[in-house]
Order: structure tokens, then sequence, then C-alpha cells
């Protein structure tokens, strides 16, 4: 494809100048970049030039008919979404089209939100899947290297800070609940810096403090009685690459001590030895504990707070980031269905509009371990209750589907608080109430 190919979200293909005018300007005023085509031929050309997320075409054109514009375009890429437009209604042409590949069939005339949510769909589909081949490819490069997934508002800021302080040197607090991604945040910024030292991770909450110090900072032959040899300590082992301290809030104070002067000098000395060792390595410590407060009430070093949170970030819990949670589960359904070797499940929207509500206490975590359930078949339609629990209260299941709605009105008119209460025709304080209630921002 040439550098200069433009920007198109769908291709659209209508002979008619007056129907193909007309569905453009509706997918235009819905936010979409549309190039119109008279034929299928003036199609390919274009498909050839840049690559659309989406084509809709209309059966009956001059020329090449839509049936075969969708066998040439599944030999181009059968992952491209295809939606086809008619004016004869045919069963057996609709089966024909979707055996063939296309997404859907539309009967003509049709209400413009028919075709809306059909393209909607297909272009989310379109972009999960093209979203997966890029974390594909970034595992081939980097196959240690876990994925950052979401395109919230607070996932971009986190790769909006992986990016500018990835490259540099300085030390780095990675706050967030359990199962928030703090490791992987590590992981990436340890790739983003470029250093060719290993990534060394230690968790400070499941070492005892009997052996904490020689894990860490590494020990000499006979410093202790059962030290027969040598030890690197992860510190060492670490040089040229990252050290990642997980719960470090777990940390004895009476190593923090000795931590510190190892960030401040950087150099070390091993247990039972008086020389020190110059170290080069970037130190990414995280805590699911609010350190400031620990350190105000003594269980953690002041001091050392103070020099690993020079630069800091806060990662977003799971129920904040709701619209997340489709490519969060598509992504870890896929890494299961490959692992157990069982089909992908699929699942209806009410399905998930049930799952982006739930709290998630177990974050991103929680949800990776509910897609391993649903592949194996073993997940409840809600996640955190038993197989044999009582049916949701109706409250419950209502507050589910308001939520549901809200966050939907939201989207379709970009976070405008005013429009959103306009189309659910409740007053615009009542909406302000809601949002405050579910936890929803006004991006979402």
């Amino acid at each position: 494809m040439p550098a200069t190919a433009p920007s198109i979200d769908i291709l659209l293909v209508e002979d008619e100048e007056a129907v193909r005018l007309a569905t453009c300007q509706m997918l235009e005023l819905d936010g979409y970049r549309v190039r119109a085509c008279h034929d299928a031929e003036e199609a390919l050309r274009w498909l050839h030039q840049a690559s659309p997320t989406l084509l809709i075409t209309d059966v009956r054109l001059p020329g090449a008919s839509g049936l075969s514009l969708l066998e040439s375009v599944m030999r181009i890429d059968a992952t491209l979404p295809v939606i086809l437009v008619t004016g004869h209604g045919d069963v057996s042409m609709a089966v024909e089209a979707m055996r063939i590949g296309a997404c859907d069939f539309i009967e003509k005339p049709f209400p413009s939100e028919r075709l809306l949510d059909s393209v909607r769909r297909a272009c989310e589909k379109r972009r999960l899947y093209l979203e997966n081949q890029q974390l594909k490819a970034a595992w081939a490069n980097h196959p240690d290297m876990p994925a950052l997934i979401g395109q919230s508002a607070a996932m971009e800021a986190v790769r909006a800070f992986i990016r500018s302080i990835g490259p540099t040197d300085v030390d780095v607090l990675v706050n967030g609940q359990t199962g928030t991604g703090k490791e992987v945040v590590a992981r990436q910024l340890h790739v983003a810096s470029g250093r060719k030292g290993p990534f060394v991770a230690i968790n400070c909450g499941a070492l005892p403090e009997s052996v904490f110090e020689s894990e860490v900072f590494g020990h000499e032959a006979g410093a202790f009685t059962s030290a027969q040899k040598r030890r690197i300590g992860k510190l060492e082992h670490a040089n040229g690459g990252t050290l990642f301290l997980d719960e470090i809030e777990s940390m004895p104070l009476a190593l923090q001590v000795k931590l510190l002067r190892v960030l401040q000098e950087r150099r070390l000395e091993r247990l039972g030895s008086n020389d020190a060792i110059p170290i080069d390595c970037r130190v990414i410590a995280a805590s699911k504990a609010d350190l400031r407060k620990l350190s105000d009430e003594g269980g953690f070093r002041e001091d050392l707070y103070y020099r690993i949170s020079v630069v800091a970030i806060d990662l977003p819990r799971l129920a904040d980031r709701p619209d997340d949670i489709p490519h969060l589960l598509s992504h870890f359904v896929q890494i299961a269905s490959m692992r157990f070797q069982r089909p992908a499940p699929a699942w209806s929207d009410f399905q998930m509009q049930q799952w982006q509500a739930m709290p998630w206490p177990g974050n991103v975590r929680e949800l990776r371990n509910f897609a391993d359930r649903l592949v194996l078949g073993v997940a409840t339609a809600v996640p955190g209750t038993a197989a044999t629990a009582a049916t949701p209260s109706l409250s419950r299941k209502v507050e589910q589907f308001e939520r549901a709605v809200i966050i939907d009105a939201l989207a379709r008119t970009k976070g405008n608080v005013a429009a959103a209460a306009e189309a659910l025709e409740i007053p615009k304080t009542t909406l302000y109430d809601k949002l405050k209630k579910y936890g929803i921002g006004a991006e979402k």
C-alpha cells in the first residue's frame, strides 16, 4: 500500500446516485470517513490503494455483482467485514452471502439505524481483529512482554506515561490494586527503556525476612552457616536491565535502609563482603498500599518513599474503565481458547452489559480467570456467583440495565451529558445523579 494511501473507514459501493449520496451522508454524519464507488471494479481499485475498515456493497451492480465483489474481497482479505445490501429480498441469496463471508445482509428499504447498528458492530469486530494482530506482532518482537489492552482515556494516559518515562533511567513507583496490571506496566517500561539487561522481578511479600537480604543483595561463601558458595543477588543480576520490586510495602524496615543506600549510591555489598559492586539497573517498585500513609504511620521509611516516588503512576481499577472489558475479554478468551484447545465462546450484548456493570474486585486478573472458565464452559452468567446461586434480584437487574443504557447514550452523544439526558428524556440533574451513583464518567 502506498505511503500516501488515503485513510478510509468505509468503502461504499452503490450504483444509484441518490441512494449512494444519502447513504454516504448518513455514515459521515455518524463520524465515518467514506469513499463511495459506482461499481465493483472501482471498489477493487480502491481496496488495493487503501485499507478500509468495512465494505458496504449493493448486490445488484453494473458489471460484476455484489456477490462477485464479496468473493474477490474474501480472496484479498478474508477478515475484512462486508455488509451486503439488496432491494430484492432472497433467503437463498442471503444464505449464500453469509456462506461466502458476509457479516450482514440488509434488505432495502431499511431504517438508517438498522444499517448504522450493523456498521458499528462490524467496525468494532474489525478493530478488535487488528488490535489482536498488533499484539501478536508485539509478542513476536518481545515474547516476554504482556499486552497492555484498552482504548479508554485512562489506558491511553498509561501508554503516554510509558512512552514519556520509558526511555529514561528514572526509577518509578507503580500504584494500583491487586490485578490492575502493575507488572505489565513495569515490563512495558523495561521494553521502552531499550535496556539490554534482563527484567528481574521480586515479590517482596513472598520472601521470608530470613532470606530476603541474601536473595536481593547476594552473599559470599561462608557469610552464614548454609552459605556454601557465593550467590549473586537479584539487584546484581539485573545489572544493565530492570529490577521490579512488587509489593514493596512488604519489605522489612531493616532492609529498606540498605535498599535506599543502593539506590542513592548505585553500589551494593554482598552479605559477608566489604567490597562495593557498582550496578546499573533501573528500579521499578509497585505497591497496592498507600505508601505515603504507610510512611506517616511508621510502616514504611519516609526517605525511601520519597526516593522511589519521584515519578509515580496510579493504575485505574477495571470497574473504572468498563469500555475496555470487551477488548480484554476477547483477548483473554482467544488466549484461553488456544491454550485449552477449545472453541472461543460467543456472548450476547446483554451479557456484555452485565459484565461491564460488575465491580470486578480482582480487576484484570479476575477477568482473565473468568475468560478461562468461559472457554472451559464452567463460568456462571455473572462472575463471582456460584453455579447454584440465586437469580440476581430485580432491582439489581434493573440497575445493570440502566447503567448499560446510560453508557450507550453517552457513547452516542460523545460524552455530551445534556444531549444524553435529552435522548433519555430525563432531566440533566437526574442524569448527573445516576452518573455519580454508577461511577460513570462522561467520557464513557
